[in-house]
């Protein structure tokens, strides 16, 4: 993994990036700080969640048509994708210019993860699929719990073997989000 040496490093990556994947856990930001640099940048936005995950009412896409939607969009000359989904980083990774991984602290997840629950409660997001309103559980808040002990590990190998040469910055505070933003410039 090529660790970016902090964020003024990265901002530079940033802006001359074509295709930028922001990945985390839930709860951290990711998706905010993606629309952010999309509306700084003049790049395309794709949800992982919207645009290949879920068909409305939770139901999950198949695993086939699914890869096929990203292979698609991958091919694609510039975007900046929010997910984390490790099982389509043979897809994502050679083609991604710089990756900004978003590492908050497991609280700080719970937290963006059930005050966005409770504020948004039977509401769609922006980048949800259609018809999937925000909904919160047990499962859900365990995934966060043990993200970085049963989720790192598996994002670590998929970087090492589909990426190695791809330069990441890990973010792990508000301040390092919102010192990036600063200096992308004003959204356009």
């Amino acid at each position: 993994m090529k660790v970016l040496s902090g964020v003024p490093e990265a901002a530079a990556w940033v802006h001359a990036a074509d295709r930028i994947l922001v990945i985390g856990c839930s709860g951290g930001g990711k998706s905010t700080l993606s629309q952010a640099i999309c509306a700084r940048l003049d790049l395309p936005y794709v949800s992982m969640d919207r645009e290949f995950y879920w068909l409305p009412g939770w139901v999950k896409r198949s695993r086939d048509e699914e890869r096929g939607l990203i292979a698609a969009k991958v091919a694609e000359q510039r975007w900046l994708m929010d997910g984390s989904g490790q099982s389509s980083f043979d897809l994502r990774l050679p083609r991604t210019d710089l990756i900004l991984w978003v590492r908050m602290p497991r609280w700080l997840c719970l937290w963006g993860a059930i005050s966005r629950a409770v504020m948004g409660y039977g509401k769609t997001r922006p980048e949800m699929a259609a018809g999937c309103p925000e909904r919160i559980d047990a499962e859900f808040l365990r995934y966060i719990w043990n993200f970085e002990r049963r989720t790192v590990p598996k994002i670590l190998a998929g970087l090492a073997q589909h990426g190695p040469d791809v330069p990441v910055l890990q973010l792990k505070s508000r301040g390092e989000m919102r010192q990036l933003l600063d200096l992308l410039g004003r959204p356009a």
